[in-house]
């Protein structure tokens, strides 16, 4: 018969608690409702004309024939390939390819997915190729870096990703 030890409780209830602290005390649930609800205020900033996009008003900008789906809030922070942030083979990702500029790893979109992550990282496109451990859940973004000082000195920032196709 199977026995559920008083540690393991302790230890489910702790897990628990933390993702319900990461979830509503840092609100990503909040804002993706407030997002949603003000949905259309994010999507007047930035109008599709052609393959240019208008930001502002006034500014004009290529986005390489990708169409903004959607935008999430999510946290972004950094990994890089340091065997302790890593399972045993630290330079492939888990879709297979190798870790590289460009790469990020979230556990809600599937593999190829492209994003932008605009407020820190402006027009550049990365790929969702990697997977990050359940308790992170899935409204956070994990950007690759070479080194693990440079994950560090990133830090974990509250922002808003645009999913892409096209």
């Amino acid at each position: 018969m199977f026995r559920i030890s008083k540690k393991s409780i302790i230890l489910f209830l702790i897990g628990g608690a933390v993702v319900f602290c990461l979830y509503f005390f840092l609100g990503i649930g909040k804002l993706n409702a407030e997002f949603e609800k003000n949905e259309d205020r994010y999507l007047s900033e930035s109008h599709l004309k052609g393959d240019l996009v208008i930001i502002q008003g006034n500014t004009l900008a290529p986005i390489r024939n990708k169409i903004v789906s959607k935008r999430m809030f999510v946290v972004v922070t950094g990994y890089s390939s340091s065997p302790e942030e890593t399972d045993n083979s630290p330079l492939i990702t888990a879709s297979g390819g190798y870790v590289r500029d460009g790469v990020v790893a979230n556990n809600l979109l599937p593999f190829g997915t492209e994003i932008r992550i605009p407020e820190i990282f402006g027009d550049k496109i990365f790929v969702v190729e990697d997977r990050m451990h359940w308790r992170k859940g899935y409204y956070h973004i994990d950007v690759w870096f070479p080194t693990k000082e440079e994950a560090k000195k990133f830090g974990a920032k509250r922002t808003y990703i645009e999913i892409l196709e096209g």
